[in-house]
């Protein structure tokens, strides 16, 4: 089993390279868990208090679930991985029922942040883009998906996103065995990161 664990600012293009990952295995064989699944839950808590817990924040993050699951892929045992909802800033009831797979992609800003889960990896990726860019996609983002005004997302982008970022998830580059530049933008290194993971899959399915 080969774990891959791609981490990157918020609309970094995390998402591209993992899609581009996927197509590349025909989408057979290989699981991705995204690392926003594992929110905590915070049913014991207001509307109001939850739209100010701070998402960004390695305390937002269930780590001893997402571990314990990883854990268990790796062990060759299936999850119920949890889901999350951003409109209700909370977990749902349903999970995902998750198989092993000879590739199982971690994919999340802080993807790299915790030392257990990166023990658990076998190649660490971080994704990389200017922060234009990236600011520019979360405004994209937001606006369409979590129902946000571009003021809104302009507000939270300099008060909360900025901060953190270069707080807790730019030091996690350090920890990478590939970085991607200009995110989902470059194709080269996406094409040598797809070329990587088919051999290695194939030889995990073999």
């Amino acid at each position: 089993m080969l774990i891959i664990g791609i981490a990157g600012g918020t609309g970094s293009g995390k998402t591209t390279v993992v899609k581009k990952i996927v197509e590349s295995l025909n989408g057979k064989h290989v699981a991705v868990i995204p690392q926003d699944s594992y929110y905590n839950d915070t049913s014991e808590l207001t509307m109001e208090e939850r739209r100010l817990i701070n998402f960004d924040h390695p305390d937002a993050f269930d780590w001893d679930l997402l571990i314990e699951q990883i854990g268990m892929l790796k062990n060759g045992q299936a999850i119920e991985q949890p889901t999350y909802s951003y409109l209700i800033c909370n977990r749902l009831p349903e999970t995902v029922h998750v198989e092993p797979q000879p590739v199982i992609i971690v994919e999340g800003i802080m993807a790299l942040a915790n030392a257990q889960l990166r023990d658990l990896m076998d190649v660490k990726i971080f994704v990389d883009a200017d922060a234009d860019d990236r600011l520019i996609r979360v405004i994209q983002r937001d606006i369409i998906e979590r129902g946000r005004t571009a003021e809104m997302v302009i507000d939270r982008y300099q008060k909360v996103l900025k901060p953190m970022h270069l707080e807790f998830i730019e030091p996690t580059k350090r920890y990478a065995d590939l970085i991607v530049p200009q995110g989902g933008n470059n194709l080269q290194a996406i094409e040598l990161l797809k070329t990587f993971i088919a051999h290695k899959s194939k030889n995990e399915t073999l």
